[in-house]
């Protein structure tokens, strides 16, 4: 097919349906760089690059769909992080948003701590070589067995969510003769601006224990008891995908009136306070995100001058970012298949991928960003829905954007800020093989989660 053979969807001048998007880019080939890893580019032919290797070039060797990482620009965030909280803080990575053996060696070597919130979470994070000491569980269920391990790891911090977790937790450290350091999760009550499901500090959750009725304060009661636990501090995580800094403000106020209410009780000033993660990146132009700089500024005086106030000491601070670390690293290169025009609607875009790789636009209505990848064009843009090739009329991978009228299947697109909750989301939906997490850096490639095969699948087949 020429790449003028299909008849086209609707241009940026006729009336448009509503939806996601905004107004076409003025020039549909410049890549925005709040949205693109730090060594993405165009090379001479048009070509997107990553750490100096064209997506040609990285589809031919690994594949398509696949995730690229940028380390550099990983290694470059991380390192922000740890140099904006200094040394009288601890950052620790939020594991869920993505891990592997090789990101925990890059989070060991800039300097960061590791938070995990499973069995095989921690065990990744051993096999990468964090230390023990420097990794955080959380959870709100976690299994004996999970503790046990954790336990007998030596983490540095287990954080406690139920009542019934303080005493498991306990009942397992005294087994084994040791006093398990832990936080107490509690809820502060704070509605987050962000989608109902990634809000975490209202009441009406499932996360951790609620600050009203005196429930965490009765929490502590308890910890403070049991000779198995060493409590060292509160933990609180307001939701995730947040840019406005005023609901760390309410949540601070609140744990910290707990620490003092803990003080005037029992005489004890719990020496860490952890606000969780949860700052937002760009997945698009119109979203803008803070520099780690601001964020740490930001805390760290919200927390002192509410502590000024109830005349306590300082606490150590820490955070959990995660997706801010790794989200803007990634993207996912697609194979474009069938070109389907809806006159006076959009194109319809079919991709070798979709929600078995990306389930956050089916799950949180997340908006996304694309680019033609393979070429440059000079064609006007068309509105576009790119979607998967999922028995699903909700496999979208990026409901509304602009893309260039010449379109054509054989064409390379790509989607940034796929780096968080991606790879570590997908599923094997239709029996899909999960994409390979490819590293690149200093025009080298190299495979740190390999793409699954039939035979993985079949593996587990037992039947």
């Amino acid at each position: 097919m020429s790449r003028s053979a299909h008849p086209a969807g609707p241009r940026h001048a006729d009336v448009l349906p509503e939806g996601h998007y905004s107004a076409p880019p003025a020039d549909l080939n410049a890549l925005d760089p709040k949205v693109w890893a730090q060594t993405v580019t165009r090379d001479a032919q048009g070509v997107v690059t990553v750490g100096g290797i064209d997506v040609k070039t990285l589809a031919e060797r690994f594949g398509t769909p696949a995730y690229f990482i940028d380390e550099a620009d990983f290694r470059t965030r991380a390192r922000a992080w740890r140099t904006a909280f200094g040394p009288d803080a601890d950052v620790f990575y939020a594991g869920k948003a993505f891990l592997s053996r090789a990101v925990v060696r890059w989070l060991y070597e800039e300097g960061l701590n590791l938070d995990v919130c499973s069995g095989g979470e921690l065990s990744t994070a051993l096999a990468g070589g964090m230390p023990a000491d420097r990794i955080a569980f959380h959870g709100n269920n976690k299994s004996v067995e999970e503790i046990t391990k954790a336990v007998e790891a030596g983490v540095g911090r287990i954080v406690l969510d139920s009542f019934q977790e303080i005493v498991r937790v306990a009942h397992i450290a005294s087994s084994m003769g040791k006093r398990q350091r832990v936080q107490i999760r509690v809820t502060v009550g704070v509605e987050a601006h962000t989608h109902e499901f990634i809000a975490t500090a209202h009441e009406d959750q499932k996360f951790g224990i609620p600050l009203a009725d005196g429930q965490a304060a009765e929490a502590v009661r308890r910890a403070l008891q049991l000779d198995g636990l060493e409590l060292i501090g509160i933990h609180s995580h307001i939701g995730s995908q947040i840019f406005d800094m005023s609901g760390f403000e309410v949540a601070a106020h609140r744990v910290v009136g707990l620490l003092r209410d803990i003080r005037d009780e029992h005489g004890v000033e719990l020496p860490e306070i952890d606000l969780g993660g949860g700052l937002g990146i760009a997945y698009t132009s119109d979203d803008d995100p803070r520099e780690p700089h601001e964020i740490a500024k930001a805390l760290t005086e919200i927390v002192s001058r509410e502590c000024e106030g109830a005349r306590l000491r300082t606490p150590r601070i820490s955070v959990e970012p995660g997706r801010a670390i790794v989200g803007p690293t990634a993207f996912t290169l697609y194979e474009v298949g069938t070109i389907k025009p809806l006159q006076g609607l959009r194109t319809y875009v079919s991709v070798d991928g979709g929600m078995s790789d990306n389930i956050r636009t089916a799950l949180y209505d997340a908006e996304y960003s694309v680019c033609l990848a393979s070429r440059t064009s000079d064609a006007e843009p068309m509105l576009v829905r790119i979607v998967g090739k999922h028995c699903e009329s909700g496999d979208i991978v990026v409901r509304d954007a602009f893309l260039p009228a010449d379109l054509a299947p054989g064409d390379l697109i790509a989607v940034p800020a796929t780096g968080a909750y991606c790879r570590s989301m997908a599923s094997n939906y239709n029996h899909a093989l999960r994409p390979p997490v490819v590293a690149v850096s200093d025009s080298d490639a190299r495979v740190i989660v390999r793409r699954e095969t039939e035979d993985d699948l079949l593996r587990l087949d037992v039947g």
